[in-house]
């Protein structure tokens, strides 16, 4: 079983320089419901179909399972899901000695910038760069699955 330890800050500041390599992604959700979401997404060009579980209390561990689609069927799968597709660019940022995905949200979503770092534990020490700012962490607004059905701009 893959476990997924993450947490999330929102993005205060220039990040863009430090940015290694960037992508373009896609995504809708088959099912949204909390604690099992099946989500469906195109980066660049290459599909991939998720599932994930519920969080545990503190937001920063949930199981995850994800397998590579061709294209071709993830763009067949997004015609089933649900209304609202997020829509964003992933910049990659290693600091650290860390990676940190940085996301921008466009559409209805525009203006929320969000940085997430992948751990090998929840208690793993970790230097934050100077982009990073509020931690939202288990703060389910800022899930996908949710910005997709109460996105940003409604805030």
């Amino acid at each position: 079983m893959a476990q997924e330890i993450e947490r999330k800050f929102l993005v205060n500041g220039e990040f863009k320089s430090l940015a290694y390599a960037e992508s373009h992604i896609v995504q809708g959700y088959i099912s949204s419901a909390r604690g099992r979401t099946v989500r469906v997404r195109i980066r660049d060009n290459k599909g991939y179909l998720t599932i994930k579980g519920a969080s545990n209390a503190s937001g920063t561990s949930r199981y995850e399972w994800e397998k590579e689609l061709p294209i071709d069927e993830a763009q067949e799968l997004m015609k089933l899901c649900e209304p609202g597709i997020i829509d964003k660019t992933r910049y990659l940022v290693a600091y650290g000695g860390h990676l940190f995905e940085v996301d921008e949200f466009y559409g209805a979503n525009e203006g929320l910038i969000v940085a997430e770092i992948e751990l090998n534990a929840e208690d793993e020490a970790f230097e934050k760069p100077p982009f990073i700012g509020q931690e939202v962490t288990g703060e389910v607004r800022y899930y996908n699955s949710q910005l997709m059905k109460h996105p940003f701009s409604s805030w």
